[in-house]
């Protein structure tokens, strides 16, 4: 097999489970890595056998076709469309971009050099919402309704070793996790046509409580509770909470309901199990075994996909249309919550394609 070469730009705490992605699927090469910490780009480059570059090195590099873009997400945007301008596919870490203008235009210069955007979280890929996806398409819950998502934790300053970023533009609950929870709904349920929500800021500053900024404070910019209706373009309604201010919660993650039943989603977060299932009149839950793999942790198969679809020329699932409807969704949340209103999304995109079963581990169709 012709493997695609790829670069890694970012080498921070996220990079190390991408670099595996070279080592997992027959069609990835990491070529090489870049970082705005040379010293960084290096090790990682020493401990995976690839070369440390430049970005400038990386983007002028004609074997380089796609772009992992690993950066923080005050950096997505301006990183992604230098490396489009290059002529390089480009995948992001989520979210697509901050603003959706930037992701506007990320995607119109994209479909300009005939490259793709692609984006995280491609978790929804995994085995675990793969079969969540094919037990409403097989009817095993009827006509889906409504669905529930729910994030709750007290956000991430006591353990990561640079936190700030998740409490500035870019970051909060929804911008965080969102990604994840909204992917995952809009692969299982389709595009979302109408927003409202309630959003607030508990605590206007944050002490963190990790090294190595153990004891510096920060100051809060965006909201920190975020709760959101969701009125989806096949008629059912759905509901989303996400925050950084519950200390505890008993919550599930996603459950979907339809009219002959209920469908318990496993954390979006993830990509393998549990699934549950629990048809009308049934007395319990019933455990459903997963019917797809890559149910460990795949973060990269998004990747992977993108490279077969731009060798066979299909659409490759972990899109930039996707993405740019989940930041559209996101936004329009603090949009409705600010202004008292519902939104009306402008933006739209199909369910990605489902990943057919039987897959060989570390291939994917063509």
């Amino acid at each position: 097999m012709e493997k695609t070469k790829v670069g890694i730009i970012g080498c921070g705490n996220i990079s190390g489970i991408y670099f595996q992605a070279g080592k997992t699927f027959d069609i990835l090469d990491i070529k090489g890595c870049a970082d705005m910490i040379m010293e960084r780009a290096q090790s990682k480059a020493e401990e995976n056998g690839c070369k440390a570059m430049t970005v400038d090195e990386m983007l002028a590099d004609p074997e380089i076709k796609i772009i992992m873009n690993l950066t923080i997400p005050n950096a997505h945007a301006s990183v992604a469309q230098a490396a489009v301008e290059a002529g390089k596919s480009v995948h992001n870490e989520k979210p697509l971009t901050i603003t959706r203008e930037d992701g506007k235009k990320l995607l119109e210069t994209a479909k300009v050099k005939g490259v793709r955007i692609g984006c995280a979280p491609d978790t929804f890929m995994g085995g675990g919402i793969q079969t969540c996806r094919k037990l409403i398409e097989d009817g095993w819950i009827g006509e889906p309704i409504g669905a529930t998502a729910f994030m709750m934790c007290h956000g991430h300053e006591g353990w990561h070793p640079d936190p700030e970023f998740y409490y500035k533009a870019g970051g909060g609950p929804m911008f965080d996790m969102g990604p994840y929870y909204l992917t995952a709904l809009v692969n299982l349920m389709g595009p979302v046509k109408r927003v409202t929500g309630s959003a607030r800021v508990t605590f206007p500053t944050r002490t963190i409580g990790s090294q190595p900024k153990k004891g510096e404070v920060i100051t809060v910019d965006v909201p920190t509770h975020v709760a959101g209706i969701m009125d989806f373009a096949n008629g059912a309604v759905g509901t989303i909470i996400t925050t950084f201010d519950v200390w505890a919660a008993e919550l599930p993650r996603i459950e979907v309901y339809g009219t002959e039943g209920s469908l318990s989603v496993p954390d979006p977060n993830g990509f393998g199990g549990p699934v549950k299932v629990r048809r009308a009149g049934a007395a319990e839950w019933s455990d459903v075994p997963l019917t797809h793999g890559y149910a460990d942790n795949s973060r990269g198969i998004g990747v992977a996909d993108m490279a077969y679809a731009l060798r066979s020329g299909r659409k490759h699932r972990a899109s930039g249309d996707l993405a740019y409807h989940v930041l559209d969704i996101m936004h329009a949340f603090h949009d409705a919550s600010r202004e008292g209103r519902h939104i009306e999304l402008q933006s739209t995109c199909e369910k990605p394609a489902p990943l057919p079963m039987g897959l060989i581990h570390g291939q994917l169709d063509e």
